[in-house]
């Protein structure tokens, strides 16, 4: 007997939280127009300045973990048990 699909695991599902996620962002970048601001500084003038600086934030940190794990990479035999030894 197969084992029922987790919820989340579901294309409905995942199509459905897609929305969801892109409309709060949406409403929130949209929410700017809105309510009044008060930058510290020059560039935070800028529309959605706060989306695009949480976006580049979110995309070093994604670099920096991937070139991290190309200098810490170990080969797949790292632990076995090394030639000599009993």
């Amino acid at each position: 007997m197969n084992a029922p699909e987790h919820w989340l695991a579901r294309p409905r599902t995942v199509r459905l939280l897609w929305r969801a996620f892109l409309a709060v962002l949406s409403a929130t970048v949209l929410a700017e127009l809105v309510f009044e601001r008060e930058p510290h500084f020059a560039i935070e003038r800028v529309f959605a300045f706060t989306a695009w600086y949480g976006f580049l934030a979110c995309a070093a940190l994604i670099l920096a973990a991937k070139a991290l794990g190309v200098v810490l990479k170990r080969p797949d035999t790292y632990y076995d048990a090394r030639e000599g030894d009993d």
